[in-house]
């Protein structure tokens, strides 16, 4: 997989290149300036929160640790890389640039930070920045910080990954599927939360800072806090009824997303997971070029209420329960996002390369993907069936509510909720399922 990463650099510089040099000219700019980002202190302390690169710089430079440096991609010249490399005893200072995609820049490495204006080309001057403002670019002569116009434009081409990407995720994707594999395994043998997120980060070879996101390990009634990441240190004092983990990995920046939920024993729960895990391959097995992603969503919510209907947890029909907007009380989050250097990839509600937004379906405020899917984008498809205390404490005593089993709900509510999660690629023919095939990889 290294070798394919490497191989493939070369095209994805001159891909990106071209959209740089395009989106320059579409707003009448000769450059721009891509800054790496800093370190932030936290509040009253020396002590620096982790730091993470700019994507936009990422995407040009796959380091993790180059605070403080510039990228100048100017039209008709080759890029430069201002290198920050600090005389520094206190902490060790970044690497030398090396590897397969150094030879397509111009590297000036320097010491301090006073160096950096006899190191920017003329070009710079007044160019816009992309990235977090510092204000020294200000001392540097450098113009205004992010405008719409060209971010636009760079973020509705993200959508489409280059081979090198790819291969970034599909390399993000291995190290995520092994480690949910010992995550499952920590659980089956009686680990806390805590200890599976050890388990995790030891499989997939990451410190906290370097996972796409922060792991949600939930046992039983946590699974149902949608964003949980509190990792009790203590063992449960009874065997957890239910697992669900949400949790990534990343390579060169690029991040996976995967989610999967165990059961700790046969019966309904575990009956439930897998009509759920059927119904997610169905969604999955929809994706082709030219679907709108909302409608899917839609379709989604369809796969639902077969599910409440089946498994009695509602008595009305599934058309009905989608119509009342029944089960938005039961899958209250989007179907799934663009992929790549975020996870929440940016771009995915975007109209076109000059901006504008694709609005949501109505009564789905949290769907963060609406475009029509094109080959080369990678999206999660991620449904759920969650019973969340909040949600249902409003569904009860209206006259929707009248139609859902209260007994069976009350049964099921000690497991929390089911999600699955796979990150899918959509190709000239269909799709590929990145996660399914490690998954079966690794399983050989």
């Amino acid at each position: 997989m290294k070798n394919k990463i490497a191989s493939e650099y070369g095209a994805h510089f001159q891909t990106i290149l071209q959209q740089t040099h395009s989106a320059l000219e579409e707003i009448g700019q000769s450059a721009c300036v891509i800054a790496a980002g800093s370190p932030h202190p936290m509040f009253l302390d020396d002590m620096y929160y982790p730091y993470k690169p700019n994507p936009h710089f990422q995407r040009w430079i796959p380091v993790n640790d180059a605070a403080q440096s510039l990228l100048v991609v100017e039209i008709g010249r080759r890029p430069r890389l201002i290198h920050y490399r600090p005389d520094d005893y206190w902490h060790k200072p970044p690497e030398e640039p090396t590897g397969f995609w150094v030879e397509h820049f111009d590297i000036i490495s320097v010491s301090d930070l006073d160096q950096v204006p006899g190191a920017l080309p003329a070009a710079a001057r007044d160019a816009p920045v992309i990235g977090e403002w510092n204000d020294l670019f200000k001392d540097w002569g450098l113009g205004k910080a992010n405008p719409s116009a060209l971010l636009n434009q760079l973020h509705f081409q993200r959508a489409w990954k280059t081979n090198y990407e790819i291969a970034c995720m599909e390399e993000a994707t291995r190290k995520g599927v092994a480690a949910h594999r010992a995550a499952e395994q920590a659980y089956r043998q009686g680990a806390s939360e805590y200890e599976i997120h050890q388990a995790y980060l030891l499989a997939c070879g990451h410190v906290e800072p370097e996972l796409p996101y922060g792991n949600i390990i939930a046992y039983g009634p946590n699974a149902a806090v949608l964003h949980y990441t509190h990792l009790p240190r203590e063992r449960p004092a009874t065997p957890p009824l239910s697992f669900l983990i949400d949790a990534g990995a990343t390579h060169n920046g690029y991040a996976s997303d995967i989610t999967r939920t165990y059961s700790a024993h046969s019966g309904e729960f575990a009956e439930l997971i897998m009509a759920m895990d059927e119904a997610q391959l169905r969604l999955c097995a929809e994706v082709k070029p030219g679907l709108n992603f909302a409608d899917l969503h839609l379709r989604a919510h369809g796969e639902i209420a077969k599910l409440l209907v089946r498994f009695e947890i509602i008595d009305c029909s599934a058309e009905a329960a989608v119509n009342t907007g029944l089960t938005g009380t039961f899958l209250p989050h989007g179907l799934g996002h663009l992929l790549g250097l975020q996870v929440h990839d940016v771009g995915g509600l975007q109209a076109s390369p000059e901006g504008g937004i694709l609005p949501r379906p109505d009564g789905h405020p949290y769907l963060r993907l609406t475009r029509d899917l094109q080959p080369g984008w990678v999206t999660t498809i991620e449904p759920g069936l969650y019973f969340i205390p909040s949600l249902l404490k409003k569904l009860a005593g209206t006259e929707v509510g009248e139609n859902v089993n209260w007994e069976k709900v009350e049964a099921l509510k000690p497991y929390g909720g089911i999600r699955i999660e796979d990150n899918v690629l959509v190709t000239q023919e269909g799709h590929r399922n990145l996660t399914r095939e490690e998954q079966a990889r690794q399983s050989l």
